[in-house]
C-alpha cells in the first residue's frame, strides 16, 4: 500500500494558515467602516456606495517591488504593508478619488504566521490612516515557488469620486504653476538599482551606517512610502487643484506627462528643491547618468500639484496650514509640437 501522504507533507501547513488567518482577521476588523456589508472571511466582500449620487469607481493594483528584499535581509516586515497601501492610495487620489476599500495578496513558499501577521498589520495600519477598509485578500502558500524566507506582496484598491469631481488635468494651461511635495526617500521605486549599488557593487550590508545618511541603510531604505491623501483632498475641496501626479517608477520624466494635455509641457527647475542625501549618495556611488537617475528615482519629489498662478497664494497658505512642505519647482508652458518633450529640465 502507498504511504499515507498529507497536505503538510507536500509543503502546505493548514494549521499555520489558520493561525495566519486568525491574526489577519484581528487587525483587519479594526479597519472596517459602516459601509462594509460583509464580515472578514466571506467568499466575496460587499461595500455600499449609498453616500454617493453619481459615483465613478477608480481602482488600482500595485506591489512593493524589490524593496521586499530589504525586508527579507533585515527581518523587518512591519513597514512594507503600509508602503503598499500608501502607493495605491496615491494612485487613485490623484484622480480625485476617496479610498473605500483595499484587498491584499500575500504569496509565500512556506508560511510563517508571524511574518504574515506583521505584513498584514502594516497593511491594516495604512488602511486605517487613509480611512479605507481592509475587506479581503488572499494568503497563498505555494511550496517551491519562492526561496526560503521570501514572499511577494500586492494590493488592489477601490475608491470613488463624484463624476463632476473627477480630476483629469484637462484644464491645465500654460502659465500654471508646478508644485512639488517632498518624498520620504525612495518610496517604492528604484530598489533594484539601489540594492545593486549598495549591496553588490559597494559591498555594504543593511546595517552599514553611512555618514552622509546619518543612519543605517536599512532604516533609510525601509522608510515608508508617504501618503498624500490629506493635502490632495483639502485642495480638491477648495477647487484649487488642476492636476496631480504621483511620482513613482519613471520619475518626474514619465509621470508628470500623464496629466498634461497634449498642447502643454512643463519646465522643471532641478535646483528648486534640496536633494535628499540618499539620491546624491546613489549617484556618487553608482555614477548614474542624470537621465537614468531622473527616470528611476523620484529625486525627493513624491507628488506634483498643478495650480493656477492666481490661486498660488491661496494654495500655499492651505499647505502651510496643513504643515505640508512644498516647493515651487516649475511652470506649464506651451508645447511646440507633439514630438516635443513634455518635461524640460532647467
Amino acid at each position: 500500500m502507498p504511504r499515507e501522504t498529507t497536505y503538510k507533507d507536500a509543503g502546505v501547513d493548514i494549521d499555520e494558515a489558520a493561525r495566519a488567518v486568525s491574526l489577519i482577521k484581528k487587525v483587519a476588523s479594526k479597519t472596517l467602516t459602516p459601509d462594509v456589508l460583509t464580515s472578514i472571511g466571506s467568499f466575496g466582500a460587499g461595500f455600499s456606495l449609498k453616500g454617493f449620487r453619481n459615483p465613478v469607481l477608480i481602482s488600482s493594483a500595485d506591489g512593493v517591488g524589490t524593496k521586499l528584499k530589504v525586508a527579507f535581509a533585515t527581518g523587518r516586515h512591519d513597514t512594507v504593508g503600509e508602503d503598499l497601501v500608501n502607493h495605491c492610495v496615491n494612485d487613485i487620489a490623484v484622480q480625485g478619488a476617496t479610498p473605500l476599500f483595499f484587498l491584499d495578496y500575500f504569496a509565500v513558499g512556506k508560511l510563517d504566521a508571524k511574518v504574515c501577521g506583521d505584513v498584514v498589520a502594516g497593511i491594516a495600519r495604512g488602511c486605517k490612516k487613509n480611512g479605507c477598509a481592509l475587506i479581503g485578500g488572499e494568503t497563498a502558500e505555494m511550496p517551491g515557488m519562492y526561496a526560503p524566507g521570501a514572499y511577494d506582496l500586492a494590493g488592489f484598491i477601490v475608491g470613488a469620486v463624484e463624476e463632476k469631481g473627477l480630476l483629469t488635468g484637462s484644464g491645465i494651461t500654460p502659465g500654471d504653476v508646478v508644485l512639488g511635495l517632498p518624498s520620504n526617500g525612495l518610496h517604492t521605486n528604484g530598489y533594484s538599482l539601489a540594492r545593486q549599488i549598495f549591496f553588490e557593487a559597494a559591498g555594504h550590508t543593511p546595517e552599514t551606517r553611512l555618514p552622509e545618511l546619518r543612519d543605517t541603510l536599512a532604516n533609510e531604505l525601509l522608510k515608508v512610502h508617504k501618503s498624500y491623501l490629506k493635502p490632495i483632498q483639502s485642495l480638491l475641496g477648495l477647487k484649487a487643484l488642476k492636476g496631480a501626479a504621483h511620482i513613482t517608477g519613471g520619475g518626474l520624466t514619465d509621470n508628470v506627462p500623464r496629466i498634461l494635455p497634449d498642447t502643454c509641457a512643463v519646465e522643471i527647475d532641478v535646483h528648486a528643491w534640496p536633494r535628499q542625501p540618499i539620491f546624491q549618495v546613489l549617484q556618487d556611488f553608482g555614477a548614474i547618468p542624470d537621465n537614468d537617475l531622473r527616470r528611476t528615482f523620484n529625486l525627493g519629489i513624491g507628488m506634483v500639484f498643478v495650480v493656477s498662478r492666481q490661486k498660488l497664494g491661496f494654495v500655499s497658505q492651505k499647505l502651510k496650514k496643513l504643515r505640508e512642505p512644498f516647493y515651487e519647482i516649475g511652470r506649464v508652458v506651451a508645447r511646440p509640437s507633439k514630438r516635443s518633450p513634455k518635461v524640460i529640465y532647467l
